[in-house]
This record gives structure tokens, C-alpha cells and sequence, in this order.
């Protein structure tokens, strides 16, 4: 894929680069050779965090299928896949035919698909990629009769496997109880062209960093799955040689992995499904491993990956600086993004900021950088100073690009990934 001077970061002036040789262009970061504001991934923490996750994975024999919406981006798809993933998860029949055009084998949309356009563009996409497996949630009879109603009027004969969600009250969808869910499972088994393949849950919306309440909160729900699983075996209600059991969003899922694999007598496959583990961040999922570290004893765990770099466009009074990104370019719907570094235009290195700086507010194109003005001259950003900023939330700063560079740790441009969102 080419990147081009429509693409926001790429230098204006210069002719159009591959993917595959954007590390040849010798670009370095903070040579300025790469227009402000830009987004960047740093190798070394990638390259960490894969490994960290696949380890931690495989000592408790589960699997991942790491949510692909976090960056929709076949190249870090790619490294997941290579790194051992089983597959990728999506949240929509659009995002997951990305997947199937680049070669993802094994999909999990984590939602409930039902639109008579959806199932027919889901049904193509399995026709003409025999080799993909995809699953997807049903939770509610109303569902299964929108996928009936499709049926009746389509030419398809795909079959569809599905896995039954189970929901938390007053959050996310799912089936809220143990004798609805039951009443499903037999419908589907009862629905031509559907196939019921195991139980899926998110737990992400029980996370406060309270080991206490988590551990406690997560098996509840996780027992809640255990029973549907044995209960459905019992009745002979899965229709497939392995039942799926997933769940795991990017902050608890440790207190996940403990029960995802249920004691059924036939072959079963648990799942997780953390998206964010792959670039983490600097503020939100950065607290919240902080938590899982305490609760497993760990010294280290994942490490921020993604950076967003903007440079002082303005100091127009004392203490405040404006830097030239904005909601346009950072994510700002759980934090606000933190400044970490600082340099001059043609440093070879970077260096820490004061611990007064501090970013405040956000418009569409301007970050408002404020600092202690009564601070020493030295400690106050200037006009032109680059400034790397942390995020929080990777899912809504990656929307924000179309591509970006993956560096080294010297900041120098090694390749690139695109992003489709």
C-alpha cells in the first residue's frame, strides 16, 4: 500500500512511499522530517507487549483473539497472528470483511449481527473465503428473527455459527439471565442455518481497581458462564467439534483468564479477546495494569506504544503554551493526553518535561500546554519545541489516522502500518 501526501503526517513535498520500503526513507523524528502533529508506535514496546501477551497466554493454555477495532489495522493484525494469535475479533460485519481481505483466518464479531445487509454481506464473504471461520453473539429470540426474516427472502445457504452472550445488568448486551439464555440456546439449535458454538461475555465494564470487587464481580459472571456451558452440554445443545468460551476486554482480563476453560466433557477452547494490550497506554489501561501487576505479583508488564507528537505553535501569555494537535488527532474521551518529552528541532535525543506541565483542554486543532510561569526560564516550552505526548485509550487516537509510522527508539522511522477505520 502506498502512503501519500493525502495521508495526514506524511511530508507534503515528497513522492508517494510503499509501506514496505518506509524504512528506507532514513526519516527521523525529531529531525523534523515528518510534519506535526503525528502519531507513532514505538517497536521495541510492540515487540514486548506481543510477547508478553502471548506468554501470558500460553502458560495458562488459553488462546487470543485480541479485538481488532482497537486499531483496524491489517499490518498489526499480521504481527498478532505471527506472535500466535488464534484469530482476531471485530465489533461489525464491515470490520471483520477487512480481516477476511487480509488474510485473518479466524474471526469473532463480539456483537450482535441481525441487519438483513450484514447477514448478506457475512454470508459473501464465507462463500468466497471457504477457508474463514467467523462466529458471531445472539442474545434474544427478537434476533433470531430478524436472521429467519433475512433468510426467507435470501438466495444464501450459509450456515452461521453463533455463540450465546451473556449480560451484565445495566450494561451491555447479553442475555441477563441463566433461564433466558437456556430458552435461546434451544431455539438456535432449533433454527435452520444456525449453528450454536459456544457462550461469550465482557466483563470490562466491572473493572474499578479494586481487587476485591473484581475478583469478586468477574466470578460471578464467570460461573454464570460455566453453568450455561454444562448446562447446554447437557441437553446436547452445541453443534460444533469445540465450544468457544470468550471473554477478556484490556483491563481485568487476568481475573478472566482464571475461568475460562469449563469443565465440559467435549473439547473446549477459552479465549481472550484484550485489544489495547498491543500499544497500551499512558493513563487509563496503564493504571489498570498496574493492578493486574499487583495482583500477579509481577515487577513488569506492558508498556506504552503509541505516542502522539506536536510541536509549541504559540506561547501567548504566561503559562500557557498552544501545541499544534487537537481532538482531531488524540484521543480525549477518557483522559486527556499527558506530555512526556520534550526536544528541539535536530536533538538526537529526547528529554523528560517539568513535572508542571500539564495539558488542559483540547479544541479540534490545539492542545492548551499550561505550565508554573514563575517556573525557571529554562523549564518554559518555546515556540517550535517538540513535544511527545501519551494518550489514554488507544481505540480513539488510532480512528484519528489513516497510517503511522513505527519507530525505534531513537526515532527513527523503521516502517510503517496503515489504519481503515
Amino acid at each position: 500500500m502506498q502512503i501519500n501526501a493525502s495521508f495526514k503526517g506524511f511530508p507534503g513535498h515528497h513522492a508517494p512511499v510503499d509501506l514496505a520500503h518506509m524504512g528506507d526513507q532514513n526519516w527521523h523524528i525529531l529531525k523534523g522530517h515528518l510534519p506535526f502533529p503525528l502519531a507513532v508506535i514505538k517497536a521495541s514496546a510492540i515487540a514486548h507487549n506481543l510477547k508478553w501477551m502471548q506468554d501470558f497466554c500460553s502458560s495458562r493454555k488459553l488462546d487470543i483473539a485480541p479485538h481488532g477495532k482497537t486499531t483496524m489495522s491489517p499490518e498489526l493484525y499480521k504481527m498478532q497472528i505471527d506472535a500466535g494469535a488464534w484469530g482476531i475479533s471485530f465489533a461489525t460485519v464491515f470490520q471483520a470483511g477487512l480481516g477476511i481481505r487480509n488474510h485473518v483466518k479466524r474471526i469473532i464479531i463480539a456483537n450482535q449481527v441481525f441487519q438483513a445487509s450484514d447477514l448478506e454481506a457475512l454470508s459473501h464473504l464465507l462463500e468466497t473465503h471457504s477457508d474463514v471461520s467467523v462466529f458471531f453473539l445472539v442474545d434474544s429470540l427478537a434476533q433470531l428473527k430478524q436472521i429467519e426474516s433475512w433468510r426467507a427472502s435470501s438466495s444464501s445457504q450459509q450456515a452461521f455459527s453463533v455463540l450465546i452472550e451473556l449480560g451484565i445488568d445495566g450494561k451491555r448486551t447479553g442475555c441477563r439471565d441463566h433461564a433466558t439464555a437456556m430458552q435461546l440456546a434451544r431455539e438456535i439449535k432449533a433454527t435452520n442455518g444456525l449453528l450454536l458454538a459456544g457462550i461469550e461475555c465482557y466483563e470490562g465494564a466491572l473493572a474499578t481497581c479494586h481487587h476485591e470487587h473484581d475478583q469478586a464481580a468477574v466470578a460471578a459472571l464467570m460461573q454464570r458462564v460455566q453453568n450455561l456451558a454444562l448446562a447446554c452440554e447437557k441437553e446436547d445443545l452445541f453443534q460444533c467439534s469445540e465450544v468457544l468460551i470468550t471473554a477478556g476486554g484490556s483491563a481485568i482480563f487476568d481475573l478472566v483468564a482464571a475461568h475460562l476453560q469449563p469443565q465440559l466433557s467435549r473439547p473446549a477452547r477459552g479465549i481472550l479477546r484484550s485489544g489495547c494490550y498491543l500499544t497500551h497506554d499512558h493513563v487509563e489501561y496503564r493504571k489498570m495494569l498496574r493492578c493486574v501487576g499487583e495482583r500477579l505479583k509481577l515487577a513488569e508488564t506492558l508498556k506504552p506504544a503509541l505516542e502522539v507528537i506536536s510541536s509549541v505553535q504559540s506561547c501567548p501569555e504566561p503559562g500557557l503554551a498552544l501545541l499544534s494537535m487537537g481532538k482531531r488527532d488524540v484521543s480525549y474521551d477518557m483522559d486527556l493526553p499527558v506530555p512526556i518529552w520534550q526536544a528541539a528541532l535536530g536533538d538526537s535525543a529526547v528529554s523528560s518535561v517539568p513535572a508542571h506541565w500539564e495539558i488542559k483542554a483540547l479544541n479540534d486543532q490545539h492542545a492548551y500546554l499550561h505550565f508554573n510561569p514563575q517556573s525557571p526560564a529554562s523549564e518554559h516550552p518555546a515556540v517550535g519545541r517538540i513535544i511527545g505526548s501519551g494518550i489514554s485509550h488507544p481505540c480513539t487516537t488510532f480512528d484519528k489516522w489513516r497510517w503511522m509510522p513505527i519507530i525505534n527508539d531513537d526515532y527513527v522511522v523503521t516502517s510503517g502500518i496503515s489504519i481503515h477505520f
